[in-house]
């Protein structure tokens, strides 16, 4: 991953990706994943997503990771709280209550790090990597997640000659592609989101198709782990 680009973005405040709302993804299919309340939610390259404060609503403790310690700091700012701030190896760790998170190189990270989870949340991770960058990623979330564990993924789907991303197109051949060795996928939903969004329509693009998958975790005898 491109460290200094990620930087760039947050520090020029180029955010386009950041959403203001919760995710109605997130709110209509998170009870297909049928997870106990006490949970443990991963939220990798989380940015300041508004969404973790709704995992955390649902009763579930959050990890989310996140490279930009701006992006991190204008979380707690913005939703008015006060973490305490330990010094780790990979970085700075944010802690509220039964929310962390770890300002740090995501593909830094061992199992360690994270602690136990049982179960992860991608809305914006997979697609803000080039296409190069994908495997590993879904690689590194395999390894920090451990057995027995599944999760909710939204990917875009659009004509990548027609925009430059981030976000980059993902489709839904390429996310079966990426995730079969270690996860079954189903999917959820397939919506065709041009007209509700102008900013992508603005840039050019003919058509943007919105996906939400549920992963889960196959047995080791099935991924050969």
């Amino acid at each position: 991953m491109d460290l200094d680009f990620w930087h760039e973005r947050w520090q020029a405040n180029l955010i386009g990706f950041h959403q203001d709302e919760i995710n109605t993804h997130l709110q209509r299919y998170w009870p297909r994943l049928q997870l106990a309340a006490d949970s443990r939610i991963l939220v990798p390259l989380c940015g300041k997503s508004l969404d973790m404060l709704w995992l955390l609503e649902q009763g579930h403790p959050v990890v989310g990771v996140e490279v930009s310690q701006i992006a991190v700091e204008t979380f707690f700012e913005e939703n008015r709280l006060s973490p305490q701030v330990h010094e780790e190896h990979y970085g700075r760790r944010y802690v509220v209550e039964r929310l962390e998170l770890l300002c740090a190189d995501f593909f830094s990270l061992a199992q360690a790090d994270i602690g136990r989870v049982d179960a992860f949340y991608d809305r914006a991770a997979l697609i803000a990597l080039t296409a190069a960058q994908r495997p590993r990623y879904v690689a590194q979330l395999t390894q920090l997640l451990g057995r027995g564990t599944g999760g909710l993924l939204v990917t875009l789907e659009y004509h990548q000659s027609e925009m430059h991303g981030p976000p980059f197109s993902v489709s839904a051949e390429e996310a079966r592609q990426l995730f079969d060795s270690a996860f079954t996928l189903e999917q959820l939903f397939q919506f065709d989101a041009l007209e509700e969004n102008r900013k992508f329509r603005e840039k050019g693009l003919t058509q943007l198709t919105e996906h939400a998958w549920h992963l889960a975790r196959k047995a080791a005898t099935e991924n050969r782990e």
